[in-house]
């Protein structure tokens, strides 16, 4: 059922979805809460599917329709907590240029000046790498040293520096 004053969209055969805002998250709103559980436990799942978006707004915190790409909101969690790799995993071993096309090619490595081209170039699916893309040059340029884009069969090799995609500042 379609209510007034909401946009819908077919999306690619599988039905349809209601179009809703994606903002670029600022910050993590329980940041402090994260930091203190991982001193005590070691393991924090946070930000799944991108976190709940809220506003702040006459002192109160509201929630709000939009949705938060995760790969964002885990780069904004990463510069939070301070840390130096930010791991994206996704269904490919490496970033390609030209992706699905005869002369397709995979990155081992790019800087956040580089990614950001081929950002601007649309190299890379809107609702698929590119978020992961920009979400490593957030990372990288908010303080991170490295971004590390692989598949997860790849993800030990590529935290060794052996595979995936790196991409530093």
């Amino acid at each position: 059922r379609m209510n007034m004053g909401e946009t819908w969209f077919e999306d690619s055969g599988r039905g349809w979805r209601r179009l809703v805002p994606s903002p670029q998250p600022k910050y993590i709103l329980e940041i402090e809460t994260i930091k203190a559980a991982l001193k005590s436990c070691g393991v924090v799942i946070a930000a799944g599917g991108g976190g709940i978006p809220v506003i702040e707004e006459n002192n109160r915190v509201m929630g709000v329709d939009a949705v938060i790409d995760k790969d964002l909101a885990s780069a904004v969690m990463g510069i939070g907590l301070g840390l130096d790799t930010l791991v994206l995993l996704t269904s490919i071993d490496k970033v390609k240029l030209n992706f699905n096309k005869t002369n397709e090619v995979s990155i081992s490595h790019m800087n956040s000046t580089e990614a950001e081209s081929y950002l601007k170039e649309k190299q890379f699916g809107i609702g698929s790498m590119a978020p992961k893309i920009q979400a490593a040059i957030d990372f990288v340029r908010g303080g991170g040293k490295e971004a590390i884009i692989t598949s997860f069969d790849q993800l030990n090799l590529a935290v060794e520096g052996q595979a995936g995609t790196i991409i530093t500042r």
